[in-house]
Formats: C-alpha cells, structure tokens, sequence
C-alpha cells in the first residue's frame, strides 16, 4: 500500500529542478550540468509493459552530450525484488535516454538505509551497482541560516531524514527561517514536502511551525492542513476526524505561540462539539495577542 507519507517523499524529483540538482550534487558530486535544460522524465521503464517497470521519479538534466539523468525511488522497507528492478531501471533509462544515468534512494530510516546501499551484483565481472542513498547518516546538520538558504534542497531532506536527530528542532528552526526567505510558491511546495515526508512527532511539531508562521500563506497553509485531515482522517497524525482532536490544535498553537490559557478558555474549547467553530478558533489562534481574543 503506498501511503501519503512515501508519496510525499517521491515529491523531491518534482519541487523544483533547480534546488534539487544543487542538493544531489552536494551530496554525492554528480556531474550533472550545472546549468541549462532539466525536465522531469517519464518514470515509465519498460518498453513492453510500462507498469511493471516504474521508478518512483525521473529527471533528466542537460541535453545533447551533456545529458545526465536521476532515477528516484523512496525505500521504507526492504524490497529484495528491488535489488533486480533497480539494475532494470538505469539499463531501460539509459537505452532510452541514450546518456548516463544514476539511481538515488531516499531512505528515512537508518536499517533501510544499510540494506539499500549493498553492492548489487550482476554477475558479470566489473559489473556492479550500489545505489547512491540518501539517509540521516549522510546529510548535513544545517544550523546556519544562510546556508540552508543558499542550498534550500539539501536543507529540506536533511530536515525529513533527521527527524529523530538530537538536534530536530534546531535544523527545523533554521528551515523553518530559510523558508521564510525564500520565494512563496517554491516555499509552499517544500513546506507541504516536509509535511507529508515526516511522521508522529516531528510532523506534529512541523505542523504547529507552519500553522504560526508569518508567510502571507499562513492562513492558506492551515486551511489546507484542515482540508485534507477532513479528507484523510488526519491532522498532525492524529485528526481521525475527532472533534478532541481539534480542540486540542487549538490550544497547541496558542500555546506554541507562548499566549497564556486560562482555565475557562480550556474548558470552552474542550466543551465545544462543533467542528465549524473550531475551525474558525484555529484560524484565530494564528492571529490573536490573547487567547480570549479567539471567541470574537
């Protein structure tokens, strides 16, 4: 079963081409063009049945001789028929490319990671494949503003594949100001990236963090987040459409944004079984100066 959590990771290949070439090169110097053409490929790698055959996400940057291309794929778990598919993907992708190309994995989790970095024989000598892997062992701790501004991608996925990181809530913050800095649209993209990317509590966390930021989109951000947990059953992991659910975001982003809460508001919010009004308390608790404020 493929869960919005393993589509939210197949999403690096198509946020922004730009970004996601300085990422790749970053981590593991790549000779993709540092300028000119990227376009997405097709994931499709089999000329007989494109179904059997398909990579999570494909780019292919440059063109003429200089064309390079990326294959994606996002492992949550390991897949031994991965070890054939992934020879079968680069070979189908270069014959129809007719230039070099690499595979890269992202893997959140660490016994993934080792698994997927293996050296996958072929049995013909000289011939072998070890996937590039992108893991928490391999992407930087980004504390510095600046750089996570000036190398945007690499601060993202080194944000989901550190989730469990000592340090989370520092690299979060610091993503969390690069976004703010950056262009709105390429920063809603990588915010709802990481949002689906993570889980249990750094989402959580992630959440509050998008629900109070000072984009212009903030409100836009918490009306989606309320959209889709509607849809999903889901809003910071939990929503499963619980009215308790609700109440509590309410006070998590008061409490978040360091506004003190009363008694008596906590025992309003808790006691209201209308889903509309706190929907409209959430919105409010974005904005207010106190948490009384949120009534009206």
């Amino acid at each position: 079963m493929i869960t919005s959590q393993h589509e939210g990771l197949n999403k690096l290949a198509v946020l922004d081409l730009g970004h996601t070439r300085q990422m790749l090169r970053a981590l593991f110097d790549l000779p993709i063009p540092e300028s000119g053409e990227a376009r997405l490929a097709s994931p499709d790698l089999s000329e007989a049945d494109p179904g059997v055959c398909r990579a999570d996400g494909a780019i292919l940057y440059g063109k003429a001789e200089e064309k390079f291309g990326v294959i994606v794929e996002t492992q949550r778990r390991p897949d031994d028929d991965k070890l054939y598919a992934w020879l079968e993907y680069i070979a189908n992708f270069r014959a129809r490319e007719k230039c070099p190309a690499c595979l890269v994995v992202i893997c959140p989790n660490a016994r993934v990671a080792r698994w997927a970095e293996q050296k996958i024989e072929t049995g013909h000598p000289g011939l072998a494949l070890t996937p590039l892997v992108i893991h928490g062992g391999n992407t930087p701790v980004i504390t510095d503003v600046s750089q996570a501004v000036d190398n945007i991608g690499l601060a993202v996925i080194s944000t989901v594949t550190k989730s469990d990181h000592p340090q989370f809530h520092a690299i979060a913050d610091v993503v969390e100001q690069a976004l703010n800095a950056i262009d709105r649209d390429v920063a809603w993209r990588y915010a709802r990236y990481i949002n689906l990317s993570l889980s249990g509590d750094a989402q959580r966390d992630w959440d509050r963090r998008m629900a109070m930021m000072t984009y212009p989109y903030q409100g836009e951000y918490a009306e989606r987040l309320l959209a889709e947990g509607e849809a999903k059953g889901k809003l910071e992991g939990k929503l499963e459409g619980k009215i308790e659910g609700r109440a509590q975001d309410v006070l998590d982003v008061l409490d978040r944004r360091g506004i003190p809460v009363s008694k008596r508001v906590r025992e309003r919010v808790f006691g209201c079984q209308d889903p509309d009004q706190l929907h409209d308390w959430l919105m409010r608790a974005i904005e207010v100066e106190s948490a009384e404020q949120i009534f009206g």
